[in-house]
């Protein structure tokens, strides 16, 4: 048990698991508490070293991200206990949310399911190249700026909705990316955009499906650039995010109504992606800034990580 002391209460954490029938067939569990120094590889690290055939993260995306970059290629599986803001794997995983002892139950007594992991090379100013993983998203512009003027204060009282507030400051930087990229094995093209996400899925809270055909277990990301000329190209994103995609398209006779694309907002597929960027910009990885980066590198390692997920009743 890997676990966030300041997102989880250990002794309640304790409890369930001690009252798990399926805990009973499995040797003692080790805990391990992440530290602000150390946000889970370590301890994923640790687990390793000491024989674990199972990991449960219990914290934010954060937590899950840092150890499933260590799990990835091992023996071991991944299980959830959701505990952050955003808990944007389990929500894409169908995991249910807020049920504690759920939770531990699948953890030991559920299957696994193969997803993908998605790499990054951050390439920093000084010439290092930083080798980072993330399982939901990677972004560039508004995405990250949004969390650099996300109040953690606020966050802890009223969830993603403090992200609202912070969008509206980002809004009013009105830098734009300049970047190249390549796709794959296609040419070098160029793009000026508001923002940048790629994406391993593509569901966010309250119901907003920001990329829609992003499936994790597909071994390629779907990316979006938003590039909004003015008000009515935000108009755009907000009716083809919010109406089409997270409403018309969940529904065979909605998907029939979805609009052809508008020029606000460009969707591209692939499972590998170079960026290079006129100037250094902020990056984040599953709601988590890494600094800045003038160019990197990602791509997908299909079925790369096991997770643990409810096994099907008959």
């Amino acid at each position: 048990m890997i676990y966030n002391p300041v997102k989880v209460d250990v002794d309640e954490l304790r409890a369930a698991v001690a009252a798990e029938p399926g805990a009973e067939d499995w040797a003692e569990t080790r805990w391990f508490a992440t530290t602000e120094e150390d946000p889970g590889t370590g301890q994923a690290h640790r687990a390793l070293e000491e024989g674990a055939d199972l990991v449960i993260a219990a914290g934010g995306d954060g937590t899950v991200r840092a150890v499933a970059q260590v799990l990835a290629g091992s023996a071991a599986s991944l299980a959830l206990l959701p505990s952050g803001t955003g808990n944007l794997l389990a929500r894409n995983l169908d995991l249910t949310l807020d049920d504690l002892a759920n939770s531990i139950h699948v953890a030991f007594t559920g299957v696994d399911r193969r997803i993908d992991l998605a790499w990054v090379d951050i390439r920093r100013d000084d010439g290092r190249v930083e080798r980072q993983a993330f399982l939901v998203m990677a972004g560039l512009g508004l995405d990250a700026k949004m969390l650099s003027h996300t109040d953690e204060e606020l966050k802890a009282k009223v969830g993603w909705l403090a992200y609202v507030d912070a969008m509206r400051k980002a809004l009013r930087d009105k830098n734009r990316l300049r970047m190249r990229y390549r796709l794959d094995q296609h040419g070098t093209r160029s793009v000026s955009a508001h923002t940048l996400i790629i994406g391993n899925c593509g569901s966010l809270p309250a119901n907003i499906l920001l990329l829609p055909e992003a499936a994790i277990d597909d071994g390629r990301f779907e990316a979006v650039f938003l590039r909004p000329e003015s008000a009515w190209g935000w108009l755009q994103i907000f009716v083809k995010v919010i109406w089409e995609n997270g409403v018309l398209r969940r529904s065979k006779v909605g998907r029939k109504l979805v609009g052809r694309d508008v020029d606000a907002l460009r969707y591209i597929k692939g499972r590998r992606i170079d960026v290079v960027l006129s100037r250094a910009e902020e990056l984040e990885l599953d709601g988590d800034g890494f600094g800045r980066t003038k160019a990197f590198r990602t791509w997908v390692e299909a079925g790369g990580l096991a997770v643990r997920v409810a096994a099907e009743t008959e």
